[in-house]
């Protein structure tokens, strides 16, 4: 087996499966996605074979073991792929997360997707409003430039009061979680951080996550939900913000472990307040 990059987990991938570790003692979320695997809609993601935990040597870890679908990850940003073929495979995963946004999990499945998580994500205008307080208190010695921490304030004090939590979502859906092959979409992986939310949980990471092609995602996304693009934009801003003032705030209460993330979430700051990225290249 080959072992594959991951931020979470150890990932080994063979012919036929894909195995996933981590110690006993480490965070709960594959326990999360194990506990979804069989209930999702049929098709959406590679079948779990096996799960559990075992001894290794002084260690007690926990795995899953998944067949293998077939395909490659378009990957972050989608380099490489073309403008025909984004659009495509845009096209078919937002058809399969329609089909996630409309399932009615029910029993153990609609538990755990009710099971606190602290996701990041944007959860209403008062939660958010607080986050970016609480980066104004932190960030005494001024890492995060002033007009970043205003630009992010403003887009929280026009954010909607209140954020739905009643379809389930993904909540990871970018373009590293895909599997495509043959030009067309086999399955999305890593369920981790699934809850319940809003559809708009999941456009975030399925347009931001395109590079080049996020106009054209953008697009597809408006005409498959029949959403307005602005109110889409406007939704993807917000969304985006959120996730950066909490990551910024890790960064700032663990300096020694996140300078690596701090550098990236300020760059994506700036691109969300200076260069305002989710209002089109003329804006």
């Amino acid at each position: 087996m080959t072992a594959a990059d991951s931020d979470s987990h150890h990932v080994f991938v063979g012919a036929d499966v894909v195995v996933k570790l981590i110690d006993a003692d480490g965070h709960a979320r594959l326990d999360r996605e194990v506990a979804l695997a069989s209930h999702l809609p049929a098709g959406l993601t590679a079948p779990l074979l096996d799960s559990g935990s075992h001894r290794l040597e002084e260690r007690e870890v926990r795995y899953a073991c998944y067949a293998r679908v077939p395909g490659v990850a378009p990957g972050m940003g989608m380099p490489g792929v073309d403008g025909a073929t984004a659009r495509s495979l845009a096209q078919e995963a937002v058809r399969r997360l329609g089909a996630l946004h409309s399932w009615t999990p029910v029993g153990s499945a609609e538990r755990t997707l009710r099971e606190p998580l602290d996701h990041g994500g944007f959860t209403g205008r008062s939660a958010f409003l607080a986050e970016v307080e609480g980066l104004f208190a932190l960030d005494r010695r001024g890492v995060v430039p002033r007009p970043l921490l205003d630009g992010l304030a403003a887009i929280a004090a026009r954010a909607p009061q209140h954020a739905r939590a009643d379809v389930p979502v993904h909540a990871d859906c970018h373009w590293g979680n895909w599997l495509a092959h043959q030009g067309g979409v086999t399955a999305l992986l890593d369920f981790e951080w699934a809850r319940f939310g809003e559809p708009a949980d999941d456009w975030i990471f399925l347009a931001r996550f395109s590079g080049a092609h996020m106009e054209a995602v953008l697009d597809v996304i408006a005409g498959a939900t029949e959403t307005c693009l602005e109110e889409l934009r406007a939704q993807c801003e917000v969304r985006e913000a959120a996730y950066l003032a909490s990551d910024l705030r890790i960064a700032l209460e663990q300096p020694d472990t996140s300078e690596r993330m701090a550098a990236d979430r300020l760059q994506a700051l700036e691109e969300l307040v200076v260069g305002r990225i989710w209002w089109g290249p003329t804006r």
